[in-house]
């Protein structure tokens, strides 16, 4: 199929040229193989396609029929080279994210504005659904990369870990009047506390180091997003389990307090999540680039 390919491009040129002479300065190609390219083609399809006339060649109406279709097929594949090559170069294309909630506000909006003013062609489409979900989505192939929480265990999936982060008990006013003391974690999961809904990786990262230590915790509210523990725990309605990089700004005013602990939460981390098994586009890999820079 290859080589009927380049007979087509040939006998297309001819075409279009009107001459085998013109086809062949364009083709870069000597007459004498434009002329062989054509006697094959013609050959392999039993017509002649081709009339010559003292000034040049014109098409046989089984040439006319055939062109109609080969300059379609040649041209859609000339674009689709044109639109790989766009790709390529990133100056077209699509890039399909997935990140949770949480990490989109508090880390990944400056690099979205930094990528979109480099490649402003690259059209973003942009998910937001738990880390559980995003890892299903990688594996099927409906977004290009996920940023999650982690520790995610899917072999499947290259990680590439980019911040630490830690989770922490916050309190407002109310609470910390009564808290000033540092708290041992039995004494903590007597509070009123406020956790991410169960189906969060957060909320099962801090359940299962609690659990490691022998204590369940039990919220007495449940919520599905990181803003709304800041404003319970704010309004003291309990106190809340929540990440202290992406709640600095109710720290430095004040408005919430970080709960001492007499041991702390492990640090973790968020990552970039792709599949193993298939090679990033140009696309992807340049976004990677410039998260690994965080």
């Amino acid at each position: 199929m290859v080589v009927k390919l380049e007979l087509y491009r040939v006998f297309c040129e001819v075409a279009k040229q009107k001459s085998l002479s013109k086809a062949a300065s364009s083709l870069y190609m000597t007459q004498p193989a434009v002329s062989q390219s054509i006697a094959q083609l013609e050959r392999e399809l039993g017509l002649r396609l081709f009339t010559r006339t003292s000034k040049g060649v014109i098409l046989t109406n089984e040439g006319k029929l055939l062109f109609e279709y080969a300059n379609s097929a040649i041209n859609l594949i000339n674009k689709g080279e044109e639109k790989l090559e766009e790709w390529k170069n990133l100056t077209a294309g699509e890039l399909k994210i997935g990140v949770g909630d949480t990490i989109s506000r508090y880390f990944l909006l400056p690099y979205l504005e930094k990528f979109h003013k480099l490649y402003s062609n690259i059209k973003l489409k942009i998910m937001n659904k738990t880390t559980l979900e995003l890892c299903a989505l990688v594996k099927s192939g409906e977004i290009d990369i996920a940023i999650c929480n982690l520790p995610i265990e899917e072999p499947a999936l290259e990680i590439i870990k980019i911040m630490d982060i830690h989770d922490i008990f916050v309190c407002g006013n109310v609470y910390k009047e009564k808290l000033s003391a540092a708290l041992s974690l039995k004494e903590l999961s007597n509070l009123p506390l406020i956790l991410l809904e169960p189906k969060s990786n957060s909320r099962r990262y801090v359940e299962k180091f609690f659990l490691s230590k022998g204590i369940s915790i039990k919220p007495e509210i449940e919520l599905g997003s990181h803003d709304l523990l800041l404003e319970f725990a704010r309004i003291n309605l309990g106190v809340s389990c929540v990440i202290r990089e992406f709640s600095q700004e109710y720290l430095k005013k004040k408005e919430l307090f970080e709960i001492k602990l007499n041991e702390n939460i492990p640090e973790r981390s968020i990552g970039i999540c792709f599949l193993k098994s298939v090679s990033l586009s140009p696309t992807s890999e340049r976004f990677v680039q410039i998260l690994g820079k965080s």
